[in-house]
């Protein structure tokens, strides 16, 4: 965090899921009293078990993210999108995606559970890896008890 000048940069993990969902509306709950800028950043990569094979003919996956993100974009601000947002979508493992995002970030948020494998733990696989890594202060996004947490 910048001493005297406050947070000016918060970067926000977004995969779709209403936990990532509570992490917008959180991000743009604090922007607005501290005058910052946030970076939605939404990841995308090859299933793991095409890594030694050439990607012929696959397709679709970068496309499928940025739907989804624009879908939680629209979800979040409808078609009013804030001057202080903008949006990312990187190739790449979210963890190391958002700890390298972090590194010049005041803030970063992000959902308590999202669209993991791990989806009964309290924390996210993703959430518990940015606590533990990222060198700047991490927010988790609580989502209310009677969400639909996905």
């Amino acid at each position: 965090m910048r001493l005297g000048s406050g947070i000016s940069r918060i970067v926000v993990g977004v995969d779709g899921s209403y936990a990532s969902l509570e992490a917008l509306r959180h991000a743009q709950y604090l922007a607005g009293s501290l005058n910052a800028h946030i970076e939605a950043i939404s990841c995308w990569d090859y299933p793991r078990m095409y890594d030694s094979y050439i990607l012929a003919g696959i397709e679709g996956f970068k496309e499928g993210a940025e739907k989804v993100l624009n879908q939680a974009i629209t979800s979040v601000f409808g078609t009013d999108t804030p001057s202080n947002l903008t949006v990312s979508l990187v190739q790449g493992d979210p963890r190391s995606v958002l700890i390298k995002a972090g590194r010049n970030a005041d803030l970063l948020i992000v959902g308590r559970k999202g669209h993991g494998m791990l989806t009964g733990l309290l924390t996210g696989s993703v959430s518990s890896f940015c606590i533990a890594h990222a060198t700047c202060p991490v927010l988790v996004a609580p989502t209310p008890d009677n969400a639909e947490n996905e």
